[in-house]
């Protein structure tokens, strides 16, 4: 089970989702491990007045795509914790 569980999180290290904000000025990818892959933006969405409203875009898509990537982690630990009662799964 132990070579089945590293199998699985080195598959969602590999495995991504994809957010976007601001009407696709700001684009996030996040690894189903944590960990985010990329953050782009959108040059026309680069104007220093709006710096606040950038952060809060950039702030959104990344939540969301963390958000969808732990998801997709603990359906795939589920399998293969399915029935047994592991602290931290």
């Amino acid at each position: 089970m132990q070579q089945q569980m590293e199998q699985v999180q080195a598959e969602l290290a590999r495995r991504t989702v994809e957010a976007t904000s601001g009407g696709g000025a700001v684009k996030v990818v996040a690894k189903c491990d944590g960990s985010l892959g990329s953050i782009n933006i959108d040059p026309q969405a680069l104007n220093p007045e709006d710096a606040h409203l950038l952060e809060d875009m950039i702030l959104s898509a990344a939540n969301q795509a963390l958000s969808e990537a732990k998801e997709i982690s603990n359906a795939e630990m589920g399998k293969v914790t399915a029935g047994m009662s592991l602290p931290g799964f």
